[in-house]
């Protein structure tokens, strides 16, 4: 053993020796903690980049109803009264704030597997039904996905979101084409077997193909009896988020009915809209997470 004054050999320290040791222990720690901080901000800022951006209305017409849009499609006004449905084109997914290793980032996960119709009479939406398959909502990561289907929404117990209108939606007069409409929608939210009032701002754009309808619901987890999306020791996320929606509504022919029975966690296969939509690469590097963790 050595007493500070010769080397475990027993053959006399070198003072000068002994600080380079600590010279280079010191720097190896220094070393490993700058590694541990840049290596995630360099992979998210550097490499991953950016999530996907906002869902938006299909034109950049920021005009409310009564306003004169920047860029409008027309002026024509008609009826627009009677059944509409929810179309190919349509997406509706979460978006949550998480904190990666020390860097903050966005989960982002989408599906284009929802159905619903609603009904508009003169110049009032007077009901209205959109059912999601949430066991088709995917993110760019397999790891969020599986933690998002078991712990977190349990698709297999809750295959299916439902918002359903509880009042009319007021359009003040028939938007003309490329014209936004800003107003307010009251609903019920039903999603892992919870049901909560909601309510919310909607942006409606009537199009030469139909009705865009675009709508951000913030949710508290808490609310709906929803496990924090946190992983211990690895990724810290929001306690709310946004369910983000853009509905392309027609006359015709919608996408089919999403039920409980057809849902993707009951069949294996993806009614609806048809198969999840690719979701962009967002900022968020793969984890390993212990299933149940």
């Amino acid at each position: 053993m050595s007493d500070g004054t010769t080397d475990p050999d027993g053959t006399a320290a070198d003072p000068g020796r002994r600080r380079r040791l600590a010279w280079w222990i010191g720097g190896a720690v220094v070393l490993v903690v700058v590694i541990a901080v840049a290596a995630p901000f360099i992979y998210i800022h550097v490499i991953e980049g950016p999530p996907p951006a906002e869902l938006a209305l299909p034109t950049t017409t920021t005009a409310a109803s009564g306003g004169s849009p920047s860029t409008a499609a027309g002026t024509t006004s008609s009826d627009i009264s009677g059944t509409w449905s929810v179309g190919p084109g349509s997406v509706i997914g979460y978006r949550v704030g998480e904190v990666l290793l020390g860097q903050s980032t966005t989960a982002v996960g989408r599906t284009s597997t929802v159905s619903g119709s609603f009904t508009v009479a003169g110049t009032s939406v007077t009901g209205g039904t959109v059912v999601v398959d949430m066991a088709s909502v995917k993110s760019d990561q397999s790891q969020r996905n599986a933690q998002f289907d078991g712990r977190i929404m349990d698709v297999a117990t809750y295959p299916t979101a439902t918002l359903h209108l509880t009042a009319p939606i007021e359009l003040g007069s028939v938007p003309p084409l490329g014209v936004v409409t800003h107003t307010t929608a009251t609903a019920t939210l039903t999603m892992h077997g919870v049901t909560n009032p909601v309510s919310f701002p909607v942006q409606f754009e009537r199009t030469a193909a139909g009705v865009s309808v675009l709508a951000d619901i913030p949710i508290t987890f808490a609310g709906w009896n929803i496990a924090n999306p946190s992983v211990a020791g690895l990724v810290t996320t929001q306690s709310s988020g946004t369910l983000e929606a853009l509905l392309v509504l027609t006359t015709g022919t919608g996408n089919p009915p999403v039920t409980a029975a057809n849902s993707a966690s009951g069949s294996g296969g993806s009614p609806g809209g048809g198969a999840p939509i690719t979701v962009p690469s967002t900022t968020v590097p793969p984890l390993s997470v212990l299933p149940g963790g």
